[in-house]
């Protein structure tokens, strides 16, 4: 419940339109903002092993989250119903602003004399609550019981914040010492944890680790690696980053210089 309606609470924030360029009531300690990073996405060339077919990955789900779900869907799946997952613990939910758009309203801040770090902290994600720019990013659950996690990526408003990466981890590469009982032991939990892959999402089409919807490295594609599973669409990821390079250069606040 707290967790609802601290998400109410958000949302009317975001889209009450009520603040001023420099609110000092603003209190941004209660859900976390991160940076905006440089995605360190695989796109190294993809092929098909022979006589294998390409596979339907856009429709692969992790823990039940897929590729394309909205926020709303994601969080109904995790935080409204019944579910072998559940939100950690800690920052459950993560937001940010794309950092084109932070440069922009970094600059705009400034034009209006607010320098004190404090301040511009509170100026720019102000602005960016105000117009939407502020979204979530990250999504993370936990299997306490089991040790695994899911961690789901999303692109922002530009393309309708929805999941482009799905990261899911386990323990099973893990060691308790260095006797030949817990590496017999980590070697077999490897082997249960392929199998289960295989079993659930066929053999592999592309190498030995990895499921592709087609020969080209921006479409839907799973990599599994051990203990870890990584559902990605580099294809939607690109294409968000670049319709917010370009609106941020648009409706860059310039001064109006007369020459």
């Amino acid at each position: 419940m707290k967790r609802i309606l601290f998400f109410i609470s958000v949302c009317s924030i975001i889209f009450s339109g009520n603040f001023s360029i420099a609110d000092d009531n603003l209190d941004f300690d209660n859900f976390a903002i991160v940076d905006d990073t440089d995605d360190d996405m695989n796109m190294e060339p993809v092929s098909l092993n022979d006589d294998m077919g390409v596979l339907d990955v856009k429709h692969f789900d992790i823990g039940g989250a897929m590729l394309g779900m909205n926020y709303d869907e994601v969080y109904n799946l995790f935080f409204n119903n019944s579910s072998l997952y559940a939100p950690r613990q800690k920052d459950s939910i993560v937001y940010t602003i794309n950092k084109e758009w932070e440069y922009n309203l970094d600059y705009e801040c400034r034009q209006n004399n607010i320098f004190i770090p404090d301040q511009l902290k509170k100026c720019i994600y102000s602005l960016a609550k105000n117009r939407g720019l502020l979204y979530v990013s990250e999504i993370h659950l936990e299997r306490t019981f089991t040790g695994e996690t899911i961690d789901i990526y999303m692109t922002s408003n530009a393309t309708d914040n929805v999941v482009w990466k799905i990261v899911y981890k386990n323990d099973v590469n893990q060691m308790d010492g260095g006797d030949e009982k817990f590496s017999n032991i980590r070697e077999k939990k490897i082997l249960a944890f392929w199998q289960g892959v295989i079993d659930k999402y066929g053999i592999p089409n592309s190498g030995e680790d990895k499921w592709i919807s087609s020969e080209n490295a921006y479409d839907p594609m799973m990599r599994a690696y051990y203990g870890q599973l990584v559902l990605t669409d580099n294809g939607l990821n690109t294409t968000d980053s670049s319709i917010n390079i370009q609106k941020s250069r648009e409706n860059f606040q310039a001064k109006p210089y007369a020459f």
